[in-house]
């Protein structure tokens, strides 16, 4: 990477300003308004949102934020920041690193006019998201579209879909599961590793998502991996919303079924998360921990996200270069 006129944007999905409920329903209102994320007429679907499902849930998912929130604020913003800062690290002067998120604080909208503003060469977008999806990777490409479809002269865009079978990307989730193995000690007969990843709509699947295929290609990789045979692991899918069909067993379906089989310890890792949140820390770490104790299990461990992990970050580094290098090599 030789390039100093390169920008490097790397996209969150967001987060409250603040775990109170009038930030969490202003947050809400703009991430359940986004077409790529329910796919509804305005008309319709705003009614339903404004009416029945903010004064419902923003008292109720501020309360799920109070629980992770730290001092540095919100751990999304906050582990994204600390990726992009250990990048740019890694980087040097190579290319200039910045982050944003597409809903919330520290948008996307506010974040890359600065970054245009120094007149970069190109711009490299990465949505921190190994797997592609309309709703999260689609979303971001838009956010970006609005801002550079207003310039003059368009930069050159790189703009990367998706990672979820790189073999860095792959190598840094295993290396987190095996400092937590190194920790409390490798699976023994009888335990389990559960790899749980964020749930889509089927209906989505069906028009040509290739989410889930992308999905079952990074969980056989990590498993592979790690020397896993296929009765040690399981893929399930977390953080359904709302009542349509979406990709199953949801994570909870597993864990209940693993602990009546009798798992005595179940390790479960979030290879779709670059970035521990709520999803990780409170989903998985409290209400699935408990999901799994009730029904009978034994020990429990959520495996962090790799965050930056220098894995992750040499992974990020391979990623964009391997980018770059074609883009190049099609110039």
């Amino acid at each position: 990477m030789t390039n100093p006129r390169t920008a490097l944007l790397l996209v969150n999905t967001g987060s409250p300003a603040a775990p109170t409920p009038n930030a969490v329903k202003k947050y809400l209102t703009e991430f359940l308004s986004d077409r790529r994320v329910v796919d509804l007429p305005p008309w319709l679907w705003q009614p339903i949102l404004r009416c029945h499902i903010l004064p419902r849930r923003s008292k109720a998912s501020a309360a799920r934020y109070g629980k992770v929130w730290t001092r540095d604020g919100s751990p999304l913003v906050s582990n994204t920041a600390r990726i992009a800062e250990r990048l740019q690290e890694m980087l040097g002067y190579s290319l200039s690193v910045r982050w944003a998120m597409c809903y919330g604080t520290s948008r996307i909208d506010e974040v890359l006019p600065e970054i245009l503003a120094e007149r970069p060469d190109r711009l490299v977008v990465l949505p921190l998201f190994p797997q592609y999806a309309t709703q999260t990777t689609e979303a971001v490409f838009d956010a970006v579209s609005r801002v550079t479809g207003t310039l003059s002269a368009p930069v050159r865009e790189i703009r990367i879909k998706d990672y979820f079978e790189h073999p860095a990307y792959i190598r840094a989730v295993a290396a987190r599961v095996r400092a937590h193995w190194a920790a409390v000690g490798e699976l023994l007969p009888g335990d389990h590793l559960l790899i749980s990843l964020h749930s889509i709509p089927l209906d989505s699947v069906k028009k040509g998502s290739p989410y889930e295929s992308q999905c079952r290609r990074t969980a056989e990789l990590l498993a592979a991996e790690l020397g896993l045979d296929d009765t040690q692991w399981t893929l399930a899918f977390q953080s359904k919303f709302g009542h349509a069909k979406w990709l199953e067993p949801t994570a909870a379906e597993a864990a209940e079924r693993l602990a009546v089989a009798g798992v005595r310890r179940l390790d479960v890792v979030c290879p779709g998360f670059a970035a521990d949140c709520l999803e990780t820390i409170e989903e998985i770490g409290i209400d699935l921990k408990e999901t799994f104790l009730q029904a009978g299990g034994g020990a429990f461990h959520c495996i962090p996200a790799t965050n930056d992990l220098p894995e992750a970050i040499k992974a990020y580094a391979e990623i964009v270069d391997d980018h770059l290098a074609a883009d190049a090599a099609q110039a």
